[in-house]
């Protein structure tokens, strides 16, 4: 495989040229169909953690950028709010965004994020534009000749955390004298790195802060100082980092010092000024004064929990919470491994895993609820369970294994509506103490995950049952027609939108006619899918009496009207006459169907509009006659196939009719067998990538023979 940090050198450039603050880089892999987080600039690893990997149909900028290949810039907190709120509930700070994607003009390989601080100018400038864009096409050259060279790029297991450039000197400093400098002044001085650890601390910082300099290099000062445990503090250094301004704040060191930190940042870290501070000077936060644990939870772990908790009222289904859980959880929670298990049929059963491979989940799959293991136990009790090492765990469970290789382990029940509704599991590489602020962090954790589990699984049933319903409304397969080829195609709307009301129908006429329909009700729930089978049968029936297109829309249009539903359908009716090479048909506000000629020439057919059903009960529908001559293609379709939002409607018209022409048709008069079958393929494809579909989508097409 590729090296990933052939991207660093073009990547870092882009960051330090347009003067960005914060650059994330992301690629995306064909085979996941997600984005993975490649290279970190400006900010530590563990705070863009939450977006290590990110779904196309995300609601974040950089899955919007990829998606539709455009530039997405976010230019105020405000913005950020009214766009994308979860993104402003977990980073409430002041930035500017911009977000596009790596597209080398014929794919998209990955996606850029870029930060600034609020000096930046209210729009990007021309310079920036081009920089941007320059910079995108050299990595998308880059990504394109690694795959066609057989060594395609693909992200790390971790994101890379690139250096700042060297900072420009005219001559080397002398670091003893600098430290001297530091020691003369009588204020505290501190340096924190990106990632908040103190890498320096002149005399007057350790003595203000109490504490010797040994204990302070290397740690995070909410870390080793108790009074310095309340995330509020925490936030701050985040606030510092992320938006690149200064910040302070107040705080009380036992038992009446109150000392004022001013925090200073720049691409390399934070500089921090610490001074006693006037008594009446309010205090920014005030922790317990108590025995903290060994690895506090602050501020950062906090907004990840909020964040997973934003993301998972996005998910809709058992699937869509799998994969948050595993892509938010095992970054941003210092796990690395989780499985994922529900309470099904007296079995405890492995609906999603991250970090543990295939083979050994399969051993623990469909687990007896009767097992005296941990993952079944917290079922029974609903009660967590820690083990910090293995020999916790082989105490509390003499028969277990080490078969995961793992360090410490945390066993939580997923409890929803007050049942237990199945376990989660989460691994660690090396020991763990598990203080109680984690334990209660992982523990609320579960619940998120219950609910929303819970939620999921509801939806996942009531889906089930709307789309079981829709099937059996629809052909179960095409008849065969003497002298017609054709083909059809059925796609759902995106998840979260449930089912639809598209329908389409055809059947043999007498001698050598037929008639096929298409359409749409208004609406994605089980009534728009029982309205679709009350219309298809409509349909079917009066144009089984031999009435005209035209005819059968207007009687499926008074029988909707009186059935009162409040709901609209759009309807297009074709009677073929196979043996005069003739086609008639009418249409009731549906999309127009496309014919390409034996020669390959497409067009659009001219049909005279109709009022959808439902609406007039004496609206009339016009029957228009055209040629069908052997060897062409009439292709009827749904509006889902041509719907995208911020794009004119005629345009992917016009775009679906060149994929028509420019399809393969067999041989020169008619068709071979299934090229029907991949022509339906073609049309559809491109609409069937897309996540976010927010419609459903049918296609008939029909090729009458020679």
């Amino acid at each position: 495989m590729g090296d990933a940090q052939r991207l660093d050198e073009p990547f870092g450039r882009l960051v330090h040229e347009v003067g960005a603050s914060v650059g994330l880089l992301y690629l995306l892999p064909p085979e996941e169909g997600a984005l993975r987080l490649t290279a970190v600039s400006g900010v530590p690893a563990r705070l863009a953690a939450p977006w290590a990997r990110v779904t196309l149909d995300a609601p974040v900028p950089v899955a919007d950028a990829v998606r539709e290949r455009r530039l997405v810039w976010l230019g105020s907190r405000e913005e950020v709010a009214r766009r994308y709120p979860a993104l402003q509930l977990v980073l409430p700070y002041d930035f500017m965004m911009a977000t596009v994607a790596i597209n080398d003009g014929a794919a998209v390989w990955g996606g850029i994020v870029l930060l600034w601080p609020l000096w930046h100018p209210p729009q990007l400038s021309a310079d920036e534009h081009i920089m941007i864009d320059s910079c995108c096409r050299r990595l998308g050259r880059l990504l394109r000749e690694a795959e066609e060279d057989g060594h395609p790029v693909v992200p790390g297991a971790e994101p890379r955390v690139l250096s700042p450039p060297p900072r420009a000197t005219t001559e080397q400093l002398d670091a003893a004298a600098a430290v001297e400098f530091a020691e003369r002044l009588p204020m505290g001085c501190c340096a924190l790195d990106l990632d908040g650890r103190i890498t320096f601390a002149n005399t007057a910082a350790a003595e203000l802060l109490g504490t010797g300099a040994s204990a302070l290099l290397g740690a995070r000062p909410w870390e080793v100082l108790h009074w310095l445990r309340d995330p509020a503090f925490e936030d701050h250094y985040r606030a510092t980092v992320i938006a690149r301004q200064p910040t302070s704040f107040t705080a009380l060191r036992p038992p009446d010092t109150r000392l004022s930190f001013q925090l200073y940042p720049d691409a390399s870290g934070i500089s921090v000024h610490i001074t006693p501070a006037p008594a009446d000077q309010p205090l920014t936060a005030v922790p317990e004064q108590s025995s903290a644990p060994v690895e506090p939870v602050g501020a950062t772990a906090h907004y990840h929990l909020m964040h997973l908790a934003a993301a998972l009222t996005e998910a809709v289904g058992a699937r869509d919470v799998v994969e948050l859980v595993a892509d938010q959880i095992v970054p941003a929670f210092g796990a690395q491994a989780l499985a994922l298990m529900t309470a099904d049929e007296g079995r405890l059963h492995i609906v999603g895993h991250r970090g543990y491979p295939a083979e050994l989940m399969a051993n623990f799959d469909a687990e007896p609820l009767t097992s005296d293991t941990p993952a079944v136990r917290v079922v029974a009790t609903g009660h967590p369970s820690f083990f910090g090492t293995f020999a916790d765990l082989k105490r509390a469970y003499p028969p277990a294994v080490h078969q995961d290789g793992m360090g410490a382990w945390a066993f939580l029940p997923l409890i929803a509506s007050g049942g237990i509704v199945g376990s989660l599991v989460l691994a660690y590489d090396r020991p763990r103490p598990f203080p109680p602020a984690e334990r209660a962090v992982l523990t609320s954790l579960a619940g998120l995950i219950a609910q929303a589990l819970d939620r999921a699984r509801l939806y996942d049933a009531k889906d089930e049952l709307a789309r079981t319903l829709q099937a059996g409304l629809l052909p179960h397969a095409l008849p065969s027609i003497p002298g017609l080829d054709v083909a059809a195609r059925y796609l759902p709307a995106g998840r979260g939108m449930g089912i639809g009301g598209d329908f389409y129908d055809l059947f043999g006429g007498p001698a050598t006619t037929a008639v096929a329909a298409i359409g749409d009700v208004q609406g994605h729930n089980v009534t728009a899918a029982a309205l679709m089978g009350q219309v298809r049968t409509a349909v079917h029936a009066h144009a089984t009496a031999g009435a005209s297109p035209g005819n059968v829309l207007a009687r499926t249009n008074r029988l909707l009207t009186d059935l009162e539903t409040g709901l609209f359908t759009s309807c297009l009716c074709v009677h073929l006459d196979l043996a005069r090479h003739r086609a008639s048909l009418a249409t009731a506000g549906h999309p127009p169907p496309l014919l390409r000629h034996p020669d390959g020439h497409t067009e659009v057919v001219d049909l005279s509009p109709g009022l959808l059903l439902g609406i007039d009960a004496d609206a009339d529908y016009t029957t228009t006659g055209i040629e069908l001559p052997p060897g062409c293609v009439l292709a009827l379709y749904t509006d889902g196939l041509v719907e995208i939002p911020g794009v004119d409607i005629d345009d992917t018209t016009a775009e679906l009719a060149a994929r028509l022409a420019g399809a393969p048709d067999g041989s020169g008069e008619g068709t071979v067998k299934g090229t029907m079958e991949s022509l339906a393929d073609t049309l559809v494809q491109p609409a069937g990538h897309i996540a976010s579909r927010h419609d459903d989508i049918a296609l008939l097409l029909l090729n009458p023979l020679s």
